[in-house]
């Protein structure tokens, strides 16, 4: 079964996804002129600002369903998970070292990709009958796509897109690996252990979706910085071998990771593949679900919106996720033939003692629950494209989905306490779950291309100072839709 399950997850991260995913994250890249490079001060100038000082406009004036924050707290909640611990630390021990450089290659090109993927969804969000905008991939395919371009067939890739999305609540990793990661620290088991996490999941999700971004927007930042410092203090503990780190990373990345401890060894290609597929399922850039919830975002513009995006994958890969890797091959961790959670609380625990492995424990716990929670208002949202003009049924269906949303994911962790159930094959999962949707979401935003650059454009003519501000030009598809019928009516 787990040969099965690697062979099929070799081939949908293989040449033709990881091809299409670079070629896709430099044409935007060039297209924008590096705006990820070019513009990362005013990115991180404009959040951090947005952090510390929201202005009323952000969360009030606009149209949306939650403040800017708000959502990306939640996106970042649903993202900065047990990926960044137990997914991050899967691809060292499976690619080696050098899976990190391509982790670092896939984000840095992934911050653009997001960009796209999250201003899309927030110019081609639909209002529902209460004065609600939601939006996602499966509109923007529709919108864009469907009425815009003509295509008659857009609901193929919209279904399958949404299958994949779903396949995750089916074969879901979160709820196990934090079971297995508190039984492990406090003896407990791992079934109670389950049951008590989704009890903590029902708390969060039961007011939905602005009541998740209420928790998220408290719990996600105290809960990353929780995580940085007790990361820091390990690798600033052996500031003299991060040299060697880089060294390690840099030569596997390019030639290789030999056997060594209890690695068995990886070639190039596995080091490229484990870091880029661990890359997206860790910020989710290019796979098109938090675009979901920013989507909700009360923001006058939708690139506003877009450049945190960005910034949600810059601090989930580049800092949160490369504090794990630095922690887990700085102590010698990375060797010892350990995968997924596991090594990297043996690696927090020989930085720090079993004090480390607490630490993890607890954060394991609160990464899960802001990803579960996160990802409940995924689904929510792509049900609600799925039933829309179905008001009566579509609110039978959320409610019952709210009350079956944990279930799944203490069935898994039943399931794999009576039968068995390696850590790695529960990854192989979640590769398998996140290509499918990956791959049709970059190629539509690549057809979807034109309107993106044309908003970037007017962004930059506004809040950069670049170039000239069309005043024609609608800020969102609703807008452009009834100025085409009011003129339509006039002639």
């Amino acid at each position: 079964m787990e040969n099965i399950l690697a062979s099929l997850s070799g081939f949908l991260w293989g040449l033709p996804l990881i091809l299409t995913m670079v070629f896709v994250g430099i044409y935007f890249t060039i297209g924008s002129r590096f705006f990820q490079f070019r513009h990362i001060g005013h990115i991180l100038k404009e959040t951090f600002r947005s952090i510390f000082k929201r202005k009323k406009s952000d969360n009030e004036d606009s149209k949306g369903l939650i403040s800017s924050f708000e959502a990306v707290s939640t996106a970042i909640g649903g993202s900065v998970g047990v990926a960044n611990i137990g997914g991050v630390a899967t691809a060292i021990a499976v690619g080696g070292p050098g899976a990190v450089f391509w982790m670092w290659v896939t984000a840095l090109l992934g911050m653009i990709i997001k960009t796209v993927e999250v201003t899309l969804s927030v110019y081609y969000r639909n209002t529902d009958e209460n004065g609600e905008p939601y939006g996602g991939p499966t509109y923007y395919m529709e919108k864009g796509l469907g009425e815009e371009r003509g295509f008659k067939y857009w609901m193929i890739p919209a279904v399958f897109f949404g299958l994949g999305i779903f396949s995750t609540f089916f074969i879901t990793l979160q709820n196990y690996t934090i079971s297995e990661a508190i039984s492990s620290t406090f003896s407990i088991g791992m079934i109670p252990a389950s049951i008590l996490f989704s009890i903590l999941v029902y708390f969060v999700i039961y007011g939905g979706i602005k009541h998740i971004g209420k928790v998220a927007s408290k719990l996600v930042p105290s809960m990353v910085l929780f995580y940085i410092i007790a990361g820091l203090f390990i690798i600033l503990s052996n500031f003299d071998q991060i040299g060697n780190v880089f060294s390690l990373i840099i030569s596997g990345a390019f030639g290789g990771t030999a056997a060594v401890g209890g690695f068995v060894g990886a070639a190039v290609a596995q080091a490229i593949r484990m870091g880029m597929a661990r890359s997206v399922y860790s910020n989710e850039a290019g796979w098109g679900t938090s675009a979901m919830i920013h989507s909700t975002a009360k923001v006058d513009h939708p690139v506003k919106q877009g450049i945190w995006g960005a910034f949600e994958v810059f601090i989930d890969t580049i800092i949160v996720a490369t504090i794990t890797s630095f922690t887990i091959i700085i102590t010698g961790a990375w060797s010892t033939g350990l995968t997924g959670a596991d090594l990297t609380l043996t690696a927090f625990e020989i930085g720090v003692g079993e004090f480390g492995r607490i630490i993890i424990t607890i954060s394991i716990l609160l990464f899960g629950l802001t990803t579960v929670t996160g990802w409940y208002s995924y689904y929510e949202i792509v049900l609600r494209h799925l039933l829309k003009g179905k008001v009566t049924l579509k609110n039978r269906i959320l409610k019952t989905f709210l009350y079956f949303y944990p279930i799944p994911g203490t069935l898994m962790v039943v399931y794999g306490v009576m039968y068995g159930l390696p850590g790695q094959t529960i990854w192989y999962f979640a590769d398998i779950s996140s290509a499918i949707p990956t791959f049709i979401n970059v190629l539509v935003i690549l057809i979807l291309s034109k309107q993106f650059f044309e908003l970037l454009k007017d962004y930059k003519a506004r809040y950069l100072g670049i170039g000239q501000i069309d005043p024609n030009l609608a800020l969102f598809y609703e807008e452009k839709k009834d100025k085409e019928e009011v003129e339509s009516k006039s002639i």
